[in-house]
């Protein structure tokens, strides 16, 4: 029975992503999926290092914020996401660049679909609480065939039925909301798992700040390391936006 982790939403955060592959499930799994915004934050050039270092055992999924940083290291942004995304993709060597422009939306795995945001685009929102019309909406092209669909994208981990299949965000392993902690999911056969890595936030905020280049890291670091954004919160800046 393979077992399969799935790490979306890194955003560069090495101290995060090394938390979450040393969990002992991460290190026996034979399959990593890597769900999309890996390295849109303050260590891009370490986190995709540390990846790639996976080897045969990664297998990669666009996001929106990585197909942002390709577009703005290949100078065809102009309207810039956030402070630190620039920066990042100023930092990415050009095989990186080559790497994420390479990455497809979906990967299917079994009767398993991952991708970052939704199966047909890697921004749109969806949420645990949206009405099923609009589930329906999201899920209406995927093939009968496909029983789960695993998400990241909006930082927030759950698992719900949406007409006889699963879906499941696995949350964020660099900037999770909710409760405090890298997210990210287990799945063995048909048994998901939603799983938090053991991590000092204060340790690896000091990290962040020791280690990256970025101008702007200490404040960054207090504000998406140090300090977590409840559900609630996380939803009702959502919402507006996930209503198609």
């Amino acid at each position: 029975m393979e077992r399969i982790a799935v790490l979306a939403d890194i955003h560069g955060v090495l101290p995060a992503l090394e938390a979450v592959l040393a969990e002992p499930d991460v290190q026996s799994a034979d399959v990593v999926v890597l769900a999309g915004d890996l390295a849109a934050g303050p260590q891009p050039v370490e986190t995709l290092d540390l990846l790639q270092g996976l080897g045969d055992r990664a297998v990669w999924v666009r996001g929106n914020a990585d197909r942002e940083l390709v577009s703005m290291a290949r100078g065809e942004q102009l309207d810039p996401p956030d402070q630190v995304s620039p920066w990042a993709a100023a930092e990415l060597r050009p095989d990186q660049v080559e790497l994420l422009s390479s990455l497809p939306l979906t990967v299917t795995i079994g009767d398993v679909l991952f991708c970052h945001a939704t199966p047909r685009t890697d921004e749109e929102v969806v949420l645990v609480d949206s009405p099923i019309t609009r589930w329906e909406q999201v899920l209406g092209g995927v093939p009968d065939e496909i029983r789960t669909i695993v998400c990241g994208h909006t930082h927030m981990p759950f698992a719900r039925q949406v007409d006889r299949r699963l879906v499941v965000n696995a949350g964020s392993v660099g900037m999770p909301y909710g409760a405090p902690g890298p997210s990210w999911a287990l799945l063995t056969g048909s048994d998901v798992q939603l799983r938090r890595a053991a991590v000092d936030l204060d340790a690896a905020a000091d990290r962040v700040v020791a280690e990256s280049g970025y101008p702007d890291r200490a404040a960054w670091a207090d504000e998406y390391i140090r300090t977590n954004y409840s559900d609630t919160e996380a939803l009702a800046a959502f919402t507006p936006r996930a209503k198609g």
